[in-house]
């Protein structure tokens, strides 16, 4: 395997240079032409200054000039910092001036949030603009292309674990931290998804989700790299034209996370239900219902499980029959244990916080950028800790459990926020749910529901828990019900839970207990 990226989308480009590499509904880009174009972009990157080991900003939506950028970066061995394109505000500037980067290249559809924070960016020297048209105080990106036309950068000699990617954690428990992801992790864990997913040549691999997120970078785009076949990036996750451009990019697997699944199972049947080329469907969670979305859609779906620091390396085996509620076994160079509050092994069946240590060099994060402390915290006792519950059985298959900040504790007893979201979402006015703890006036915490309902349907706060009341057990039904129009989220379709328990108990929350509108009270833990 290459040492770096940039070395190898060389060799692919060598092997099969007419073969389509990238294909987005704008277009399609074959292995030859993304090594050309990183070329020259790399050419004008280096005459703008930028050397080995500095770090570019990227503030860009899904466009085949965010891959072209990313590889012209990786092959002068700089390092690319894609920003969330959803941040604003102080948490953009906190965002780019995290990273020190001196140059950032922005989407002219992102000028309005830049310019509110431009002055705050004290490091940021040089801006250059992505987009159709040109505009005063900015370089364009075709100027870039055009400003050199010396000598391809060499690629070859980057080292496997010099730093590739700055990715920020999604911040869906609260403030984002850099991730400083090097090359073989990027390259690792390509070939591991390969080999977890069963994924071959042929395969044209589908994913909505942003660039500035793993599962497009190193789950979707490497992989492809690897195999000499096609990543189709999605413009955005949308659930009414979620098949129609799976069709159109001719997709054979698709990555799903968060609710998204739940949300296009919830959609009207269609004739064209099976008209598409899909054959494997990958993410997390896997609900009880994945057999009638398989039976409906004609595809198979699989649990995995992994995160932007570490990498993915569990997952369910293709060769065997599903474990209900698993996300599958170790794969991969890495060692695992779950591990109680007191930092002592749990035996099997009991539930701890998974710690990873990897056998090999560069293959998980080498840390969070700036961020000492965290880093130290986060690998303390020499294993890096997750923050992630999970369970194992004697055979050695794990099941996934929730955020160890995602667990509710109520009255003496440890509620998976997960479990009971599910069950919530069985409700057939229900399109959406995130649980979350919110302050109880007894002790530890109370059980919040907050639900968005399906178009078209009617949800009552009333009728939703006595229903919960016959799915979940006494303890984990829900004392609280809020109806949302849309839950907070990330790009990645995560829910910003810190937020909801900002909000705690409004006065549009139904208390079942009372069985009437709770009154106000101050925000949950």
């Amino acid at each position: 395997m290459a040492a770096s990226l940039g070395a190898a989308l060389r060799s692919a480009a060598a092997d099969c240079p007419e073969q389509p590499f990238i294909r987005m509904a704008a277009g399609e880009w074959s292995y030859a032409t993304v090594d050309a174009e990183s070329d020259r972009v790399a050419a004008g990157l280096a005459a703008l200054g930028v050397t080995r080991g500095a770090n570019v900003s990227l503030m860009l939506p899904n466009c085949i000039e965010f891959v072209i950028l990313w590889f012209a970066l990786a092959k002068l061995g700089a390092v690319t910092a894609p920003v969330n394109t959803s941040f604003r505000g102080e948490l953009l500037a906190n965002a780019i001036n995290l990273v020190d980067s001196h140059l950032l290249l922005v989407h002219e559809s992102l000028l309005e949030p830049l310019a509110e924070v431009r002055a705050k960016l004290g490091a940021i020297e040089s801006v250059v603009l992505v987009g159709e048209r040109e505009r005063a105080g900015f370089r364009s990106y075709r100027s870039l292309r055009e400003a050199s036309a010396g000598a391809p950068p060499a690629a070859g000699d980057i080292a496997g674990d010099e730093l590739c990617l700055l990715l920020y954690t999604s911040g869906s428990t609260g403030a984002s931290k850099a991730a400083m992801i090097p090359h073989r992790f990027v390259l690792a864990h390509g070939q591991l998804a390969i080999d977890g997913l069963g994924l071959h040549r042929d395969d044209v691999l589908y994913c909505p989700y942003p660039l500035f997120h793993l599962d497009a970078t190193v789950m979707t785009v490497v992989p492809a790299l690897l195999l000499r076949a096609v990543a189709a990036i999605g413009e955005r996750f949308s659930v009414s034209r979620y098949w129609q451009e799976m069709r159109a990019l001719r997709a054979t697997v698709f990555d799903f996370m968060g609710a998204t699944l739940a949300m296009l199972h919830k959609q009207p049947p269609s004739p064209q239900d099976r008209d598409h080329q899909a054959r494997l469907g990958w993410g997390v969670p896997l609900p009880a219902w994945a057999p009638e979305f398989e039976a409906r859609f004609g595809c198979r779906l699989v649990e995995l499980y992994g995160l932007t620091e570490a990498g993915t390396m569990i997952y369910t085996p293709q060769d065997q029959p599903r474990r209900v509620g698993s996300c599958g076994k170790l794969l991969g160079p890495f060692q695992v244990r779950l591990l109680d509050e007191d930092g002592l092994e749990v035996p099997n069946g009991e539930l701890g916080e998974l710690v990873i240590r990897p056998l090999a060099p560069a293959i998980i994060m080498q840390g969070y950028y700036g961020m000492p402390e965290a880093t130290v915290a986060a690998f303390r006792d020499l294993w890096f800790h997750t923050g992630d519950l999970l369970r194992q059985d004697g055979e050695g298959y794990f099941y996934f459990v929730g955020r160890r900040k995602d667990v509710v504790r109520r009255r003496g007893e440890n509620i998976s926020a997960a479990e009971v979201e599910e069950q919530v979402c069985a409700h057939p006015a229900v399109l959406e749910c995130a649980v979350i703890g919110v302050a109880s006036e007894l002790s530890e915490e109370e059980v919040m529901a907050c639900v968005v309902a399906r178009p078209g349907a009617t949800l009552e706060p009333s009728e939703l828990a006595e229903f919960c009341g016959r799915k979940l057990a006494r303890f984990m039904a829900p004392r609280y019900f809020r109806v949302l129009a849309a839950l907070p989220k990330t790009p990645t379709d995560k829910v910003e839970k810190f937020r909801l328990r900002a909000q705690g108990v409004t006065a549009d929350t139904w208390d079942s207990e009372r069985a009437q509108p709770a009154l106000p009270s101050s925000p949950g833990n």
